[in-house]
């Protein structure tokens, strides 16, 4: 029987209602009293890491996930990490990126009910976490109402419905279906996994709106290390706006910028229009194409704990870890 360890970090699964609403309450011991069939799953042992509404988890908790499976790698067969849904996706594209190639199963879950509510999801997720941990399910994963999704891949798309997340521009990795797991891909894995300790937050994020100038864009990239830009459509900047201005002083200061947009399917491309070619092929900005902001975000924070060199920053980012990015970077 498999060897399977519990990493609790609170979420709505793990909560009580209170005075003040839900808060994370129970622990990893509490919620495996709660489903008692996944003994017959596979042995667990219980790590209670943090208990937080995810609301409240920041990159430093990222890091102590992944020291914390690091640390305990070989003792077990597969872990699973309970958590809450709101930053289920960063938590899951970071520790995509902080334990790269894991033969072993690394599955999050959580729930959109506290498991203690007569009409939860919380139990079906958890057993089902269970069983795919249990299975030969390589790499970092969410697994939520019977769906298994790539964690570069995961976005929360859902903010009350059972249904939560979606797997963005790749597909679902497998289902469940009456307790068995029908996998429809095997996620890519190394012999043994390459584990990293560092991030750089020094990251920002700014959505454009129309109107915009670069007034926002100037105070964020003089805070931070690299600009993530949430463009319109398919990609490109407002011309009157003094956008482009701004991203050119901001990369001749040895920033970093990357373009994204804020359709959640099909991606980005900044050479189709007038407002976006000029930035790909004068400038030279990063392009994300069709990785999910969530992944934008988790893997420029890991390059450039690696260098701060724009060549490296650039080849790291368009080389794909766990089929993060597909879309060529020509």
């Amino acid at each position: 029987m498999k060897k399977i360890l519990l990493i609790g970090t609170g979420g709505t699964i793990a909560s009580e209602m209170t005075e003040g609403g839900l808060t994370p309450e129970l622990t990893t011991e509490q919620l495996l009293s709660q489903v008692p069939a996944i003994s017959g799953i596979c042995d667990v042992d219980c790590i209670q890491l943090l208990n937080l509404d995810s609301t409240n988890i920041i990159p430093g908790h990222w890091q102590t996930m992944a020291r914390c499976v690091w640390a305990r790698y070989e003792a077990y067969d597969g872990f699973v990490i309970t958590h809450g849904t709101d930053t289920m996706a960063y938590t899951a594209a970071a520790l995509s990126y902080l334990i790269q190639g894991s033969p072993k199963p690394i599955v999050l879950t959580g729930a959109q009910k506290p498991i203690g509510f007569d009409s939860t999801d919380s139990k079906v997720n958890l057993m089902d976490a269970f069983r795919c941990a249990a299975e030969d399910l390589p790499g970092v994963s969410i697994v939520f109402n019977n769906r298994v999704i790539l964690g570069t891949r995961a976005k929360k798309t859902r903010s009350k419905s059972f249904q939560a997340f979606s797997s963005i521009n790749y597909p679902d990795l497998g289902v469940l279906r009456d307790g068995v797991l029908l996998r429809y891909i095997r996620q890519e894995c190394k012999a043994a996994p390459v584990f990293y300790d560092r991030l750089n937050t020094q990251v920002a994020l700014l959505k454009l709106v129309p109107g915009v100038t670069r007034g926002l864009a100037d105070y964020l990239l003089e805070r931070n290390d690299a600009l993530i830009i949430e463009s319109f459509g398919v990609g490109g900047l407002p011309e009157d706006s003094g956008l482009y201005d701004c991203v050119r002083d901001a990369m001749e200061a040895g920033k970093t910028v990357v373009l994204t947009t804020q359709v959640e399917n099909e991606g980005s491309d900044l050479g189709v229009y007038h407002v976006g070619h000029a930035l790909k092929n004068d400038l030279g900005v990063l392009e994300a194409y069709d990785m999910t902001c969530e992944a934008v975000v988790a893997k420029l924070m890991w390059i450039l704990g690696q260098t701060r060199r724009r060549e490296e920053v650039a080849r790291l980012f368009y080389t794909p870890v766990a089929q993060d990015i597909l879309w060529p970077a020509g």
